[in-house]
């Protein structure tokens, strides 16, 4: 009997060939990728803790990669400037955004955000910084259930600072007047610098603020904290117990650099791009440096970082809508 032997029709062995070719092309470029410098965009004003993660993770990478990574601050607009810029930018795995934990909360926190979630490719969340609940000397209390009974007993009379409308130290203490069910009373800065500066000298009581900033003055006794508002407890701080162990539940709100690409950035350059933030952070010096900057270094997959980001956008969504945040 003879046997019949089917071959695929002309143009079907065509298209097959041409995706195997376009797959191989593809699987080539992210080998050989970078093959010239690549721009992180930053989207604050150089200077702070953040500027100097993203500088610090620029330097290593280039060493990997034998190109710069050049580093361009493009502050504004609550981070949307930058961030624009990426979105816009072609995705051939030349351009960057150290997202801020700004990023998902400017969803919900303006009409108008220039882009969309899926504009962006997420590759890792980089590193993230504590938040902590800190109070003036003068405050009686010395836990946060004790805090929360003051603020209990006196509604709306106490007062808190933060760097701003939307700001991780903003919307820190409106989710904790949520979830403790207070009433307190907001008093904005510029700035994380400012609100620190009056929490020294009593102008206001209370403050989320960012650990790095604090630390200094706790050191001092000028100001007391009385928990870490990560889901774990700081390297930095040990002793120091979270929001959540604290009677909180549910409580974390961190200031956290994250990297992503603009959307249709090949997935072989997006995998080879963390395996070579995996090869930086093996490096004996990173974490330490990282510490040093108030940081801890998180390295979480493409994957990880997705899911996160979405978490990010809809529990600040929550806490947006419930306070009635407006942007300024």
């Amino acid at each position: 009997m003879s046997r019949i032997v089917r071959r695929p029709e002309p143009h079907t062995a065509t298209c097959l060939l041409a995706v195997a070719c376009l797959s191989a092309s593809t699987l080539s470029f992210a080998q050989a990728w970078p093959v010239k410098p690549v721009r992180m965009i930053v989207p604050i004003a150089g200077g702070g803790s953040t500027d100097a993660i993203s500088r610090l993770v620029g330097t290593k990478l280039g060493e990997i990669w034998g190109h710069t990574v050049l580093v361009e601050n493009r502050p504004g607009g609550s981070t949307m400037i930058g961030a624009e810029v990426v979105a816009r930018a072609a995705p051939d795995g030349y351009t960057m955004l150290m997202a801020t934990s700004a990023f998902p909360a400017n969803f919900s926190l303006f009409r108008k955000v220039p882009y969309k979630l899926s504009d962006f490719a997420p590759v890792s969340n980089v590193a993230e910084s504590p938040n902590v609940l800190a109070v003036h000397p003068s405050v009686p209390a010395k836990s946060v259930k004790e805090l929360i009974a003051l603020l209990r007993s006196r509604p709306g009379q106490i007062n808190y600072g933060s760097g701003g409308v939307g700001g991780s130290t903003h919307l820190a203490a409106e989710l904790f007047k949520l979830l403790a069910k207070v009433d307190i009373t907001h008093i904005p800065y510029k700035g994380g610098g400012p609100a620190v500066t009056d929490l020294l000298g009593g102008q206001i009581s209370m403050i989320f603020g960012n650990l790095p900033a604090v630390l200094p003055h706790v050191n001092t006794g000028r100001i007391n904290v009385l928990a870490i508002a990560s889901a774990k407890r700081s390297q930095t701080m040990p002793n120091l117990p979270t929001m959540d162990e604290a009677g909180v539940r549910g409580f974390e709100a961190s200031t956290w650099a994250g990297l992503l690409m603009p959307a249709g950035t090949p997935q072989p350059i997006i995998n080879k791009f963390y395996a070579d933030l995996q090869k930086i952070y093996a490096q004996p010096d990173m974490k330490e440096r990282m510490a040093t900057g108030g940081f801890e270094a998180i390295g979480s997959s493409p994957k990880e970082f997705a899911a996160y980001i979405d978490m990010e956008v809809a529990r600040w969504e929550k806490v947006i809508r419930a306070a009635g945040i407006k942007a300024e």
